[in-house]
C-alpha cells in the first residue's frame, strides 16, 4: 500500500544509523526517547483496549459544524506586528513570520489512516481548498503518523507548489517515495536546523518524546522532533506530539525565548501520558519553555481518544488564566497576532449547543498514547 511510505535506505540509513538516538540491538534498531519518563505520567492500569474505542460513550465528536473563517481576506494583508498563525486544523498552522510563510503538518485528507474508507474521520473539511493556499515557503512536518504526514496531501502540495520540506531524519524516505524531488527534502536531527537559502528564516530540530511508525512493522524506523521556526525578530515553537520531558528546559535556554508556542493538547489518557501531553501537560510545558503566546493544537479535528472531543479546550479555558498563561483559541481558519493578546472565548459550544452539557473536570495527570490495539498509528 502506498500509504504506507517507504523504509530508509542507503547513504539515507546511514544518516538514520549514525544518529545518537538510533539503537541497534539484538531484539531490534530504531530511534528511541532518550530522556526519563517523569513519575506519574503514565497509568499502565488503564490502558484502553479496541473494544473501548469501538464502544466509547460521551461526545467524541461534535454534534454539528464548527464554526470556520476562510482565512483569505486576512492574508491579503501583512501582519501589524510581523507575526500571525492561521490553525487549519489538528497540528496544521500556517505561520506567516516577517514576511515568510511556514505551513506545519499539513494535513487535508479525510481521514487520519493508509486508507480512505476506514480510520479516523475529520469533522469537517479545512476551511480552504489546498490549492488557495498562499506561496509558502517551507513545510515542516514533526514525524510520520498519519494525522501528521498524509499521502494525498504531500502527493497535491508538490504540484502546486515548488517548496522545500523540513523534517525528522528518516521521514525523507516517505515523501521521495510519495514523488517529492529529493533537493526538496532537508531531514534533521535534533539541534540540527536549516537555513532558507535567501532568506532570514531557520527551522531547527528540537527533542521531544514520542514514537513513530505507518505500520505495525515500521515503529521507530523514523525520528519524531519538535521544531522551532525563528527569524532575526520572532521565534515560534511548534511541539509536534510529545509527552512532558525536560528537555523543555534545554529548548528555552537553547532556542528560546518564543513569540508563539504551539503544543498539543488533544488525544489523552492517562495511560498515555509519556507521549502526549493533555492540556494539563501543556501548560506545565509552557511554563519549561519559558511562557509565550500558547495556542493549542492537535484537538477539534479527529477523534483519536476518549474524551470528550472539546474537553482539551474546556480544561484549558479554565486553567490557562489562573496560571497566568495568555491562551489563543481561534476558530478554524481565523487568523491572529499573538502580540495582540486576543482573549481566548469558546467558540466550540456553538458546535454542541443542541446537547451539550456541564464540561466533564480533566483527570489528573492525562496525556495520551496510540493505544497497541489500534491497527495503525495515528498520533
Amino acid at each position: 500500500m502506498k500509504s504506507l511510505g517507504k523504509r530508509a535506505s542507503g547513504l539515507r540509513l546511514e544518516r538514520v544509523r549514525a544518529s545518537p538516538r538510533y539503537r541497534v540491538t539484538d531484539g531490534g534498531e530504531g530511534f528511541h526517547n532518550v530522556h526519563p519518563i517523569q513519575p506519574g505520567l503514565r497509568d499502565s492500569t488503564e490502558r484502553p483496549s479496541l473494544s473501548d474505542f469501538l464502544c466509547a460513550e460521551g461526545r467524541r465528536t461534535p454534534a454539528g459544524p464548527l464554526p470556520a473563517v476562510n482565512p483569505l481576506d486576512a492574508w491579503l494583508k501583512p501582519a501589524d506586528t510581523g507575526l500571525r498563525s492561521t490553525w487549519l486544523g489538528h497540528s496544521t498552522v500556517l505561520i506567516e513570520i516577517d514576511g515568510l510563510r511556514v505551513l506545519t503538518d499539513p494535513v487535508w485528507g479525510k481521514r487520519a489512516s493508509p486508507s480512505q474508507l476506514a480510520g479516523p474521520k475529520r469533522f469537517q473539511p479545512v476551511p480552504l481548498a489546498l490549492k488557495a493556499l498562499p506561496r509558502l515557503d517551507a513545510v515542516v512536518i514533526s514525524h510520520d503518523h498519519y494525522d501528521h504526514l498524509d499521502l494525498p496531501t504531500i502527493r497535491e502540495l508538490i504540484k502546486l507548489q515548488d517548496v522545500p520540506f523540513i523534517t525528522s531524519l528518516g521521514v525523507g524516505a516517505h515523501l521521495e517515495a510519495w514523488g517529492v524531488p529529493a533537493a526538496r527534502i532537508v531531514e534533521l536531527d535534533w539541534w540540527e536546523h536549516w537555513q532558507a537559502p535567501g532568506a532570514e528564516l531557520r527551522v531547527h530540530a528540537a527533542p521531544s518524546q514520542h514514537f513513530s511508525g505507518r505500520s505495525l512493522r515500521d515503529r521507530n524506523a523514523t525520528l519524531w522532533s519538535s521544531l522551532v521556526i525563528e527569524t532575526p525578530k520572532h521565534r515560534v515553537f511548534f511541539s509536534g506530539d510529545t509527552g512532558l520531558t525536560s528537555e523543555y528546559a534545554a529548548i528555552r535556554e537553547r532556542l528560546g525565548p518564543f513569540d508563539l508556542v504551539m503544543l498539543e493538547v488533544g488525544a489523552f489518557h492517562p495511560s498515555w501520558g509519556d507521549i502526549h501531553l493533555g492540556p494539563e501537560n501543556a501548560l506545565k510545558a509552557l511554563q519549561l519553555l519559558g511562557g509565550g503566546a500558547f495556542l493549542p493544537v492537535h484537538w477539534g479535528t479527529f477523534s483519536l481518544a476518549l474524551h470528550d472531543w472539546d474537553q482539551p479546550a474546556e480544561t484549558l479555558l479554565e486553567l490557562a488564566p489562573k496560571q497566568g498563561a495568555q491562551l489563543l483559541m481561534p476558530r478554524l481558519g481565523e487568523a491572529v497576532e499573538p502580540a495582540k493578546g486576543e482573549p481566548a472565548a469558546p467558540w466550540w459550544r456553538e458546535a454542541d449547543a443542541p446537547r451539550r452539557g456541564p464540561p466533564r473536570a480533566a483527570p489528573p495527570d492525562e496525556a495520551a498514547r496510540m493505544p497497541a490495539a489500534m491497527p495503525w498509528p495515528v498520533d
